[in-house]
């Protein structure tokens, strides 16, 4: 009898666990490891102190705690507009105060050192500014082609982004407006109004480059339609950049055996140029593997995203498809030398903390979200849209 108990006890505890790894996306999981563990052998120095990679692994553990914590979790309470209000003044709020208490680095009052930690407010708050367009578009889905909500979905957008950007922090500035043009898009636009965003946007750029930009931004930028003319200068980084890259060929120089990066002629190889780095040890097939990689994380992001319960999980998962996808894409622009540089990193590769946490905690989020995920009808949508 005691042993038909216990068997009982052993079946329902194996049940609560089986129930409780169910709703993870494997594939996408495995695919986010492997990243990880390619960004975290690209920045290992085999030979000499390997600060950045123990450090990496720290961060990469609490972050997969994060992920399988939060995919327990029953996220419908976001939906509430005064749980989103709520996030978004706080986000107004904590990057007004990094005027006021936020440590400087190489010109950008950007984070909050704390001693054992620095905290980077712009990681996070990029999650905030996607919930709230998923709220915002979720309950204004089928009058989308108002320029109103253009308006004013773009002016919250606008007052995180320029926040960020007096900072100056350039690369998460544009991170935002990458997210909010795209969820824009995704939730259906006009031809006549994207053009219009289209105009505003070149009018915007012009007026930064007169009234915004630092010196160094705009060498940045002339230097990158210009990259030979100050290649000891700021042409430096890209120019090394480039040269890692193609020294890769086609089977790469080695695991720890990149010599732009591990001879430091690449500066910040573990953060803005891992990429670089990684291209040079692995090389191109090395390279072809990890854009491999990529589109199996945001297939596996917008398939999940598919499957959401209502349009708000539909859209976060968009939105959270578009945060990655344009990281990765500015990022890999910036090291083969398409793009400026603005120190964008890559997702799950580069190393800190607090991009790697905000990446882990938005597949948690969108975990926690497939718990409850439903087929929806046309007929369920568009009843639900008029409810609303």
């Amino acid at each position: 009898m005691v042993g038909k108990v216990i068997g009982k006890e052993g079946s329902s505890h194996t049940r609560r666990v089986v129930s409780f790894f169910k709703h993870i996306d494997w594939i996408l999981f495995s695919s986010v490891l492997l990243l990880v563990s390619a960004g975290a052998v690209t920045m290992n120095s085999f030979s000499g102190d390997s600060y950045f990679f123990e450090k990496q692994l720290i961060w990469a553990s609490l972050g997969i705690g994060l992920f399988f914590i939060l995919s327990s979790v029953d996220f419908r309470f976001l939906r509430r507009t005064s749980v989103i209000i709520s996030l978004f003044a706080g986000s107004v709020v904590l990057l007004l105060l990094l005027f006021l208490f936020g440590d400087v680095v190489k010109g950008a009052q950007s984070r909050f050192d704390l001693g054992f930690l620095a905290v980077q407010p712009a990681d996070p708050i990029k999650l905030v500014v996607i919930l709230l367009l998923a709220k915002y578009f979720t309950r204004r889905h089928i009058e989308i082609a108002h320029i109103r909500h253009i308006i004013v979905s773009g002016s919250y957008a606008f007052i995180i982004f320029a926040l960020i950007l007096l900072q100056p922090d350039f690369g998460s500035a544009i991170i935002i407006a990458l997210i909010w043009l795209g969820m824009v898009l995704a939730s259906g636009i006009s031809k006549k109004h994207f053009l219009m965003v289209v105009i505003a946007g070149v009018i915007a750029a012009v007026g930064m480059w007169f009234f915004v930009f630092e010196d160094y931004q705009k060498e940045r930028i002339l230097t990158f339609m210009h990259p030979l003319t100050d290649i000891r200068g700021a042409g430096y980084n890209a120019y090394q950049s480039t040269i890692a890259v193609g020294s890769g060929e086609m089977f790469g120089k080695g695991v720890g055996y990149g010599t732009q990066s591990k001879l430091q002629f690449l500066p910040e190889y573990e953060t803005d140029f891992i990429f670089a780095a990684f291209a040079e040890e692995w090389g191109f097939v090395g390279v072809l593997l990890l854009f491999l990689l990529f589109s199996i994380v945001i297939w596996r992001v917008l398939e999940n995203a598919k499957r959401g319960a209502t349009n708000f999980e539909i859209l976060f998962g968009v939105g959270l498809a578009i945060l990655l996808l344009s990281h990765f894409t500015i990022h890999v622009g910036i090291n083969v030398g398409l793009l400026p540089v603005t120190g964008t990193t890559i997702p799950f590769m580069s190393y800190g903390g607090s991009h790697l946490l905000t990446e882990f905690i938005g597949l948690g989020i969108l975990m926690g979200m497939r718990r409850y995920a439903r087929p929806i009808h046309r007929e369920d949508t568009e009843r639900e849209f008029h409810a609303v």
